[in-house]
């Protein structure tokens, strides 16, 4: 493609002294007479590109237009650095690969070493231990979709297994918590809407494309709605479970109860995503009050014993 090729071409001069056109049309396996051209759109695009005839002559770009690399410090490349690698490990394609070279580009050869000890002290990974084998694909179709805003068309399961079929207008990513969500305009619902990766299906790209609509960010922190909804219930834990409870309460909620248990003043909503997580703790955890709350849960082991008995 021209225009990737031109964004090359302003690299390779932004980091190179000057250049020739053989050298240009050897790199980018095009012909002398198509680099000329190429240079002369750069030129009109109003970037200043000087050409030098005779020998040892070539292209560069005006002195005074080329970017300082030292206007990145040491500590601004590795975090650059950092965020584009974590994003690869997700999201493919020869955009990253383009924006991790030209990132590169601007170290220093004697910074090289520290940056990269630097950006490899932290490790983000976004992609799964193990689930949904669906959703790195889906990332890539959406992906797609956004850059050439085209519809997307998939099955949805809701809140209580609903399943419905949606055509999206697709605006954002959002990675919330370990999940990927797709955030976009809902043509069935007629709004905006969040759609969580795992729970669509049978994802379509359509060729039909839409005029990107104004809108709002979604809302991602509840901090501020959850608090006053939460109240404190006390529930008594084997040490067993300690790290998958301070997952969602801090070591200061939790105090020794013998040798192997502990009482913890646990963060708790009266619906259903709260009253399964004490579930998911199994015989590890005991709910001691309030004793409504208590009474709740035992109705609900007893429901779940009931599927075992005949």
């Amino acid at each position: 493609m021209k225009v990737d090729r031109l964004v090359s071409i302003i690299m390779v001069l932004l980091n190179k002294e000057r250049i020739g056109a053989q050298a240009l049309a050897d790199m980018f396996e095009v012909s002398p007479r198509t680099i000329y051209r190429d240079i002369d759109a750069i030129n009109i695009a109003g970037i200043p590109i000087h050409a030098t005839p005779g020998v040892g002559g070539g292209f560069e770009i005006m002195p005074n237009y080329k970017i300082d690399k030292k206007v990145f410090s040491s500590a601004d490349l590795a975090a650059i650095l950092m965020g584009l690698s974590s994003l690869s490990n997700m999201i493919h394609g020869g955009e990253l690969v383009n924006a991790l070279a030209k990132v590169k580009s601007f170290i220093p050869a004697d910074k090289a070493e520290e940056i990269e000890l630097k950006a490899n002290q932290i490790c983000i990974d976004l992609s799964p231990w193990m689930g949904n084998e669906n959703i790195q694909p889906y990332l890539e179709i959406i992906k797609t979709a956004l850059q050439e805003s085209k519809l997307l068309s998939f099955e949805y399961i809701a809140h209580h297994g609903n399943k419905t079929l949606r055509t999206v207008e697709p605006y954002q990513f959002v990675l919330k918590s370990s999940h990927w969500y797709l955030y976009g305009f809902c043509r069935k619902r007629n709004d905006f809407r969040m759609f969580r990766l795992s729970r669509v299906s049978n994802l379509q790209m359509l060729e039909e494309t839409f005029t990107p609509r104004e809108y709002q960010k979604p809302a991602l922190d509840f901090a501020e709605i959850l608090e006053p909804m939460q109240a404190k219930i006390k529930i008594r834990i084997h040490k067993s479970i300690l790290d998958r409870v301070l997952d969602f309460c801090t070591y200061e909620h939790i105090s020794p109860d013998c040798e192997e248990y502990y009482i913890v003043s646990f963060p708790f909503i009266e619906n259903e995503y709260y009253y399964n997580i004490l579930l998911s703790f199994g015989d590890k955890c005991e709910c001691l009050e309030p004793l409504h709350i208590r009474t709740e849960m035992k109705r609900r082991i007893q429901k779940i014993s009931a599927l075992y008995e005949n």
